[in-house]
């Protein structure tokens, strides 16, 4: 007889343990051990327990294959959460690891392999075999993309729809839905005395919703938010900070004479010459300069409101004409202020939904479902991406319910919210393409490159070359050659499945069906990454900073566009910024959904990798990579040091390792 130590190990989380029965079998290559009751129920498998016993087997059983573990009612159901399962050989043999690392939800049986990774050719058992083709067919079932809809996604109604994996852990979720609540009550009931649907009387007011909810920098917008500094600073490192790009030549729906822009500009400067010249353009897209009118943010929005933001100029409609004039920095005070905030408007439609939604809370979703579908649990590219779609797809379906449904806040206060909304988030998807998922790419091709100044920009690019060193050296760890990538069948089973299912309605996306290099891999591993990661704390961290003060970045706009320069009046800007309901909400959700997360995982941007990873080598890749951001994390806080507008969106330590709100 022949007798195994083997250790459970329970989730922490809340409600993690159960008191229902739990049964083992060691699963090896000449037989099965006794399926043996791991003690009584009611006793072990509380919260955080990890709990030993002795599994014995009449004969022996050659080398582990599987761990097999079964959950069975004892009165009531009651769902467990098992971490991960080791076991001890008899003989003080090596101690295996099979990692689980999921829910039991009703009677069921689980079958776990020993935690190495592994690519398809790597198993030569049947057994393996068979457990990998079974594991996939069960998700494939569990997990299907959504083909009635235009943007790709989950074939979830809303959250409760997906499996329990793919939920919020129970502390996650309370916090989720108490935390909004919190701040509405916060504004509204206990110390303001004021009526909603009401427009606030003056500027001043809208300090009355800063009791409580604010932040440095929310306090420095509200000081500084007249000022044009500011104004073109938010180009560059606010809460939208990718979609300013080089202006090469006017716009041919800006008709901007050379004498009307020469007098906003630094002095002995010629346009003309300016826009054809490269580098020497940069210059004056400074903090000392940033009325250079040499770059402009284009975006067309559905709110019929597309502009170009010159920095120093702005158009409100599309069409020129005498009823869409160009407004300047000369013009009366109060209507250049007005024209900044509609710009600024603008841009919440952008950023919320383009920049933020779009480009990494569904890039990413994308990414997610196939991973799902088509790679094991065991394959080395399921266990590089598991930490970063944490929490993605419940989000995700959260977001489609609360926030841009029918009935969801932004029908409720944002401009663009309700058919608006899928018209701009469509026409955008469109455009979008796997190059632009790229830093080191996108800054180039929106020539911005050399701009000084630019943190968003050299932040970026600093985390963009660690994720990619990383990931190339655990893609080269794994696969030997581009031979080995072209010939792992589940790899090439999830670049279909993202390219054919996830993107097909975008012919221009510029991402090949099958992948046929190392080099290949590590890029689209690395897009992935970082978009979950830096890219949407990029656009997601900032937003309370730059929206909570509300005439900075209004989310609606309850009047037209001015159409006389003169007319302009601070009761017309009072009538038009958001009222005092639209206000509070405004304030409550970018802070809830800014705000740093109460369950972030330790250490940041890495967490949860030693779950999926024993390997020494991939190890030592993941100890290098964490040397790399602790190193990055010390040049921001350094750059930092002394400015009295600092950009800390991106230190390592403030990166969430997925998209998780």
């Amino acid at each position: 007889m022949e007798v195994y130590t083997v250790t459970v190990a329970t989730g922490t989380s809340e409600y993690s343990g159960t008191n229902n029965y739990i049964f083992v079998t060691l699963v090896g290559e000449k037989g099965e051990s006794e399926r043996t009751l791991l003690d009584n129920p009611g006793l072990d498998f509380c919260r955080g327990a990890v709990d030993q016993y002795k599994v014995t087997s009449h004969s022996p059983l050659g080398s582990l294959i599987l761990v097999r573990l079964e959950k069975q009612r004892y009165w009531v159901e009651d769902n467990w959460f098992c971490r991960y399962v080791t076991v001890e050989p008899p003989g003080g043999d090596k101690v295996l690891t099979f990692p689980c690392y999921q829910w039991f939800v009703g009677d069921v049986k689980v079958e776990m392999r020993e935690g190495t990774a592994k690519t398809l050719k790597d198993d030569s058992v049947l057994q393996l075999l068979m457990h990998r083709k079974t594991e996939l067919q069960e998700r494939q079932r569990t997990y299907r993309f959504n083909n009635n809809t235009k943007t790709k996604c989950i074939d979830a109604k809303t959250e409760a729809d997906l499996p329990q994996d793919a939920r919020f852990e129970n502390e996650k979720r309370s916090d989720f839905e108490y935390s909004l609540q919190y701040a509405l009550l916060e504004l509204s009931l206990k110390k303001l005395a004021i009526r909603f649907g009401k427009s606030w009387n003056d500027l001043d007011d809208f300090k009355r919703i800063f009791w409580k909810l604010k932040s440095p920098i929310a306090e420095y917008c509200m000081e500084h938010w007249k000022e044009d500094w500011l104004f073109g600073y938010q180009c560059l490192n606010g809460s939208n900070p990718r979609m300013i790009q080089r202006c090469k030549k006017l716009p041919e729906k800006f008709p901007v004479i050379p004498d009307m822009v020469q007098r906003s500009m630094p002095p002995r400067t010629n346009l003309e010459k300016e826009l054809k010249v490269g580098k020497s353009t940069i210059k004056y897209l400074s903090l000392r300069s940033v009325k250079a009118l040499l770059w402009y943010n284009n975006s067309n929005l559905q709110i019929c409101l597309p502009h170009y933001i010159f920095l120093a100029h702005a158009q409100l409609e599309q069409s020129p004409g005498q009823d869409s004039p160009i407004f300047l920095p000369k013009d009366p005070p109060l209507a250049w202020l007005l024209a900044k905030m509609w710009v600024r408007h603008s841009e919440f439609q952008v950023f919320q939904l383009l920049s933020h939604l779009l480009r990494t809370h569904l890039v990413v979703e994308v990414i997610c479902v196939a991973t799902l579908r088509q790679l094991p649990a065991v394959h080395p590219v399921y266990k590089l991406l598991a930490p970063h779609l944490r929490y993605t797809l419940e989000i995700n379906c959260r977001g489609r319910t609360q926030l841009i449904s029918p009935n969801g806040i932004f029908k409720r206060v944002v401009s663009t919210g309700g058919d608006g909304l899928l018209i701009l988030a469509q026409r955008e998807y469109k455009m979008l393409t796997y190059r632009s998922l790229q830093p080191h790419l996108d800054f180039a091709d929106r020539g911005v490159s050399q701009l000084p100044k630019y943190f968003y920009k050299e932040h970026s690019l600093m985390l963009w070359e660690a994720i990619h060193s990383f990931v190339s050296g655990m893609v080269h760890l794994y696969y030997p050659s581009d031979k080995d990538v072209q010939e792992d069948l589940e790899l090439q089973a999830w670049m279909r499945d993202i390219s054919q299912e996830g993107f097909t309605e975008l012919p221009s996306f510029g991402l090949h069906s099958t992948l046929c290099t190392r080099q290949e891999l590590s890029t689209l591993l690395a897009v992935t990454i970082f978009t979950s990661t830096a890219q949407h704390a990029a656009t997601n961290n900032g937003q309370f900073d730059w929206c909570a003060w509300v005439p900075n970045t209004p989310c609606t706009m309850r009047q037209p566009p001015p159409t006389d320069k003169e007319a302009v009046t601070m009761d017309m800007i009072m009538a038009t910024l958001p009222d005092v309901s639209q206000s509070c909400v405004q304030m409550a959700i970018t802070w809830h959904l800014g705000r740093a997360q109460p369950d972030a995982v330790s250490p940041p941007l890495l967490g949860f990798y030693e779950e999926h990873f024993s390997e020494g080598q991939a190890l030592e890749l993941i100890d290098k990579f964490r040397t790399e951001l602790k190193e990055i994390e010390s040049h921001i806080l350094s750059q930092n040091e002394g400015l009295e507008l600092q950009y800390l969106y991106l230190l390592p330590s403030r990166i969430e390792n997925s998209i998780t709100i």
